[in-house]
């Protein structure tokens, strides 16, 4: 618990993870409530939804929707980005060096950091679902239409949301222990989250093997299990994989990550 406490300071105080945390709740605000707000308006839709589709998307009781549809691709590779700052900094620093050789055992000090970040996930999914809320209640109210808020289903969809985070939360920490650095982990881990598959999905598309192998990828993965729980209408959703299936390879890819980048953390650093 004081490596946890310790870790949560640094990243408090830590202005990147507030610049963060601030761009991804503009994003999803503004392509959640701004842009649809606007195209219900008389603006252009460019996205060739209806209006009963632009409705549904900002309504108060859809929020959990609206939350888990951004992050299989955008707000999984800004939580990427944090955890891969968050560990690979410490060797820029020389504070993973401090910490292997003076501080607790290297077990201890890498579950600070991941219970740190785990924390940190957490509450910005529950920022994310506030703001969300908030929007969404200001835009009907303005509107004024008969609306409702969430039901027992957004705990689904925030479940959702929470087990796509921790994936992505995990490959940033696995970059940043293997590169040894935040530049080039950060570099990678874009490059994968943005690039990389949907490059290979284009691909998929003229060899079915490709195509299949691209659905239980991490961002397929995540992509899957955000359009079992509706969130629909985003880039990086698909509804190719049942919810289930999409869920337990993200459970997998978790344990994964964060056991390799543990063993690595163990095993290699011995400094």
């Amino acid at each position: 618990m004081g490596s946890v406490r310790a870790e949560l300071l640094r990243l408090w105080k830590w202005p990147a993870t507030w610049v963060l945390i601030g761009v991804w709740l503009v994003m999803t605000l503004t392509f959640g409530y701004v842009f649809n707000y606007l195209a219900l308006n008389g603006g252009t839709n460019t996205r060739s939804m209806s209006q009963q589709q632009l409705i549904s998307a900002m309504q108060p009781e859809n929020v959990g929707a609206a939350v888990v549809r951004g992050l299989p691709m955008f707000g999984g590779a800004i939580v990427l980005v944090l955890a891969a700052l968050a560990v690979g900094s410490g060797y820029g620093w020389g504070t993973w060096k401090t910490t292997l050789t003076a501080g607790p055992r290297r077990v201890s000090a890498m579950a600070g950091t991941l219970g740190a970040l785990g924390i940190v996930v957490v509450l910005l999914v529950a920022l994310t679902f506030v703001v969300n809320l908030g929007a969404a209640v200001t835009v009907a109210s303005l509107e004024g239409w008969d609306w409702s808020l969430p039901g027992l289903g957004v705990f689904e969809a925030l479940g959702a949301s929470l087990l796509i985070a921790a994936m992505w939360t995990g490959f940033g920490v696995f970059l940043g222990v293997v590169t040894k650095g935040p530049a080039l982990a950060v570099g990678l881990g874009l490059m994968w989250a943005i690039v990389t598959e949907n490059l290979l999905r284009g691909v998929g598309t003229l060899l079915g093997p490709v195509e299949s192998l691209t659905e239980v990828l991490p961002g397929g993965s995540a992509g899957n299990l955000a359009g079992a729980v509706g969130g629909s209408g985003a880039p990086g959703v698909l509804t190719n994989l049942s919810g289930t299936t999409a869920a337990l390879f993200l459970v997998g890819y978790v344990v994964f990550f964060v056991g390799a980048a543990t063993l690595l953390k163990v095993r290699r650093d011995l400094v």
